[in-house]
């Protein structure tokens, strides 16, 4: 059958409807087959079916709109079938599955009337005979398709290769290049050793546990841990913390760039001290203006915590420390005293590095590396969530789909999440509201098309982008007087329906809250942690881990008095946590799971070795870049606080 308008699966259009469309589909030899036991019958002429698939080597894996279909190499005779009724080898050329909603229906032929959940495919053309499968397929001997009925059963795990690439072809016509199957050989090159996977994963881990000062007001943080996985190459996502030096507080920021890193790296090196700067009381900024007249050091704004391999823009650090010292500039002459709000301060500062991005790769520069730089950073874009904590006072500022989210200790025992962000896509009524007002009415069904803003970006909110940002005639202005913009992959890409920009800001919606004794700790990862574990997930990851932790670090005394009650609880929480996890820091642990989840929740070591060993061009096929942070709080600070402030 050819004329896929007409036929399908639904009530209307399925088998049992096809030969009002086909008549040939009505005949006995035509699908959907019952095949009858009792009127099997044995031909002793026919030869063993023989399958040789040991050399099979996927292509692509892709949604035709009623199925899931891989396509496999097929320009030799290394994977075929033969014998019984073939007079010459065929070759397999795809394979696809038929199911149902219900578990106990949905193969497309049956045995003496009973269906099965799920019927695969094995489709095969005779290579012999026909040039093309094209050919193959239009002729009464050119196909050889081979049924299998499938029943629900045990975890299989070649099986799991295929059902865990099932996500990336959720809708009609996506297809991706993959590499399912591979010869015996490739995988043992492929395997890792445990050891080889924990270097791995642990190659990106900080950690930083914060000195008790002894003062009354202790610290809120208690320490942090940190790591990165790549997908890209190089990693595209990024991350800060810091200590405030001439204010209160510390900050964490997560960053995910897309169409390369340079913004998400500008973004990172920078936000933390525009932030830091909006909340400078007007002496200070004063200060530090007169030291930069007089041509003395400025005092040092922020302690940055960071991991050996972090890179800077070290050729820029002139242009961003000018821009800086602008922006403060600015704010002295808003002669505002003391300062803005948090919420003010956090906005602030997003909005005015995103539009100093804007106007240093509109400025001349005499520096080459510098004017590439800067077009690198414009051109590409990052979406960032930054976490400010000042002893109760919690607030996080959030532009596009990193995501922020606490693990809650509530009184029963049992865990909650609280989210502190909202993620700005087109899954989000807020957003898709928001920008209805922002642009005509006559734009309302093009601002977001299959589900991207105007059909390229999955944010609705990141720094940089200006193509989703500026004029027309103001990008084709910079990309015309830019030299080596192809050598850059910079290309002016006006899409359709661009009519009214901007489409894209970077104002981050900020969240205030207060910390509570029962609030333990802070997550904020990119979107590459959440798209692979819900919020649940991290923080009952999370929460385990907490435990373990707790069991294994060994007690000669009790803190407070222990009852029996107490003691068996302990005993409980030793039985059930189960293997130990492999991981100090959490942000690896949480890493781990992502990538190596079965269905179960389970790591398996089988996936895990086979996710981080794909070749870099299919990597971002089957995950993204993941960072993640983990700010864990120092409850017996959190509790004197409002024990002092009754």
């Amino acid at each position: 059958m050819t004329g896929h308008h007409s036929w399908g699966y639904g009530q209307d259009d399925g088998p049992s409807e096809w030969h009002k469309s086909y008549p040939i589909a009505q005949g006995n030899r035509q699908s959907p087959i019952d095949i009858i036991s009792a009127k099997a019958v044995y031909d002793p002429k026919l030869m063993p079916l023989v399958v040789s698939y040991e050399s099979c080597t996927s292509l692509n894996i892709s949604n035709n709109g009623h199925s899931v279909m891989v396509e496999f190499e097929d320009i030799d005779d290394k994977t075929v079938i033969s014998g019984g009724p073939f007079e010459s080898p065929f070759r397999l050329k795809q394979f696809h599955f038929h199911w149902g909603a219900k578990h106990s229906e949905g193969s497309e032929h049956t045995i003496d009337g009973k269906p099965f959940p799920c019927e695969l495919h094995l489709v095969h053309w005779n290579a012999k005979k026909y040039a093309t499968f094209g050919e193959a397929a239009a002729a009464p001997d050119g196909l050889a398709v081979v049924g299998v009925f499938l029943e629900i059963g045990k975890e299989h795990a070649n099986m799991n290769r295929l059902t865990d690439a099932l996500y990336m072809v959720k809708f009609k016509l996506e297809k991706f290049r993959m590499l399912l199957f591979t010869s015996e050989e490739d995988q043992k090159v492929q395997m890792l050793s445990p050891s080889q996977i924990n270097d791995i994963l642990r190659a990106g881990e900080l950690s930083h546990k914060i000195l008790d000062s002894g003062c009354k007001s202790a610290n809120s943080v208690l320490k942090f841990e940190s790591n990165q996985l790549a997908s890209n190459t190089p990693i595209e996502d990024r991350r800060s913390a810091a200590t405030c030096l001439q204010t209160r507080g510390m900050m964490f920021g997560v960053f995910d760039g897309h169409a390369g890193s340079a913004c998400a790296q500008a973004v990172s090196e920078r936000l933390l001290h525009y932030i830091a700067v909006s909340l400078m009381s007007r002496q200070t900024l004063e200060e530090m203006e007169l030291a930069v007249e007089s041509m003395k050091p400025v005092t040092p704004i922020l302690q940055l915590h960071k991991h050996p391999s972090d890179v800077e823009y070290r050729e820029m650090s002139s242009q961003y420390f000018e821009s800086l010292r602008v922006y403060w500039q600015h704010l002295l002459d808003l002669d505002i005293e003391p300062g803005f709000s948090l919420e003010e301060a956090m906005i602030s500062a997003f909005k005015r590095l995103d539009s100093d991005i804007s106007l240093e790769v509109q400025a001349p520069q005499e520096s080459e590396v510098v004017r590439n730089t800067a077009l690198q950073v414009a051109f590409s874009g990052a979406t960032a969530c930054v976490a400010h904590i000042d002893g109760v006072h919690l607030h996080v500022a959030n532009a596009g789909d990193c995501r922020a989210i606490l693990g809650v200790h509530e009184e029963d025992g049992t865990w909650s999440t609280l989210p502190l962000t909202r993620d700005h896509n087109a899954y989000d009524e807020s957003e898709i509201r928001r920008l209805r007002r922002e642009h005509p009415r006559s734009e309302e069904k093009t601002l977001f098309v299959n589900d991207r803003l105007l059909g390229i970006l999955m944010p609705s909110r990141a720094f940089g982008d200006v193509q989703l940002k500026w004029s027309k005639e103001l990008q084709h202005s910079v990309i015309e007087n830019s030299c080596d913009v192809e050598a850059l992959n910079i290309y002016q890409y006006v899409p359709p329906n661009y009519h009214t920009p901007p489409y894209l800001t970077a104002e981050p919606e900020v969240t205030y809250h207060k910390l509570r004794g029962k609030d333990k700790f802070l997550v904020i990862a990119s979107d590459g942690l959440w798209e692979m574990l819900s919020n649940e997930k991290v923080v009952k990851l999370v929460a385990g881990h907490l435990t373990e932790l707790h069991v294994q670090k060994p007690q000669l005394a009790f803190e407070k008095p222990v009852n029996l009650g107490y003691m068996h609880n302990l005993l409980l929480q030793r039985k059930n946590r189960g293997i130990t996890s492999l991981d100090q820091n959490i942000a690896t642990h949480l890493i781990r799971h992502a990538v190596g989840n079965n269905e179960y929740g389970e790591v398996d070591q089988e996936k895990l070795a086979a996710m981080l060993t794909l070749p870099e061009d299919l990597a971002r096929m089957y995950r993204d870049d993941i960072t993640v942070t983990v700010v864990y709080f120092n409850s017996e600070a959190i509790e004197n606080y409002y024990r002092d402030n009754k």
